[in-house]
C-alpha cells in the first residue's frame, strides 16, 4: 500500500500518492481532504497518481474569489508539477472548477468525473444564510446535504460550524457561492467534448436530479450514472460503489 503525502511548495497545498495517470481531485466549497478519503487512497494503488490541491477560498483575495480564478489557479498547478493531460475530479463547487478549466485548457484536460457539480443549476444552504451561532440549524442543514443523516459526522459538522463563524470565511464562502450563480455553463457545455461522466445521487437536494439530466443533454460526451438513496456526496455516502464507477468508466474509455 502506498502512503499519501501532504505537501506545500510554490503556493500550493496538496496531498499526492501513487504512480501513473495523473488524477486532480477537486473538493467543493464546504469540502476538504476528508471527503475523497477512500478515493485517494484506492487510486493510489491502482496505476493512477492522485493529486488533491486545497482550492484557494479563504486564501485568495476577495477579488481573485471566483471559479474562473480557482480553474487558472489549478492549471498552473498542472504547469507548475509538469503534468500532462490530467483527469479532473470535483464534488459541487469542485466539479464547476472542473468544468471551467475544460473550457479554457481543452488541451490539459484529459476527462472529467463530475458529482453533484454546480454550473448549471444548485439550492443554497440556506436561504436564511445562516444562522451563525445556531449549531443546530448548521447541523441539521449539512444533515440535509447527505441522504443518510449520519454521514454529517461532528467532524463535518464542526468544519462548516467553524467557517461559517468566522467573518472573513463568510464573506469568501458567499463570494464564491455567488460567482457560481453567475459563471452558468449552460452555453459552454455543448462545446466540451471531453469524455465526462455524471455520479449522482438520486436524492441530491442542493443539485437535484434534474441538474444531472441537463448536464447530460447538454455535454456532448458523457454518461450519468444514479446512485439510489444518495444525496449531494456519492464519494462520501457510497465510497465503494462510487470508486468501482469511476474505475469502470475510466478502464472502459481506455483512460
Amino acid at each position: 500500500m502506498n502512503s499519501l503525502t501532504h505537501i506545500e511548495n510554490s503556493g500550493f497545498k496538496y496531498t499526492v500518492g501513487g504512480q501513473g495517470n495523473p488524477i486532480i481531485v477537486l473538493h467543493g466549497l464546504m469540502g476538504g481532504l476528508g471527503n475523497f478519503k477512500e478515493f485517494l487512497e484506492r487510486f493510489q494503488n491502482l496505476d493512477y497518481q492522485v493529486f488533491m490541491p486545497e482550492l484557494p477560498i479563504y486564501s485568495s483575495s476577495l477579488l481573485d474569489t471566483n471559479v474562473k480564478y480557482f480553474a487558472k489557479y489549478i492549471n498552473n498547478f498542472i504547469k507548475q508539477l509538469k503534468l500532462k493531460k490530467v483527469i479532473l475530479v470535483g464534488n459541487s463547487l469542485g466539479g464547476h472548477v472542473a468544468l471551467v478549466h475544460a473550457k479554457l485548457f481543452p488541451s490539459d484536460t484529459k476527462a472529467l468525473i463530475l458529482t453533484g457539480s454546480s454550473g448549471l443549476y444548485e439550492n443554497a444552504m440556506g436561504d436564511t444564510y445562516p444562522r451563525r451561532g445556531d449549531y443546530e440549524f448548521i447541523k441539521t442543514k449539512t444533515q440535509n446535504v447527505f441522504y443518510s443523516p449520519e454521514i454529517a459526522t461532528k467532524e463535518v459538522v464542526d468544519e462548516i460550524f467553524e467557517a461559517v463563524n468566522d467573518r472573513r470565511k463568510i464573506l469568501k464562502i458567499l463570494a464564491v457561492a455567488k460567482s457560481a450563480i453567475r459563471h452558468n455553463m449552460s452555453k459552454d457545455l455543448p462545446n466540451i467534448n471531453i469524455p465526462t461522466a455524471l455520479i449522482w445521487g438520486e436524492n441530491d437536494e442542493v443539485t437535484p436530479p434534474d441538474v444531472a439530466n441537463e448536464f447530460d443533454k447538454l455535454l456532448p460526451n458523457s454518461k450519468l450514472f444514479w446512485f439510489e438513496k444518495c444525496g449531494h456526496a456519492p464519494m462520501m455516502e457510497h465510497p465503494d460503489k462510487f470508486n468501482s464507477t469511476v474505475h469502470n468508466w475510466l478502464i472502459d474509455k481506455k483512460l
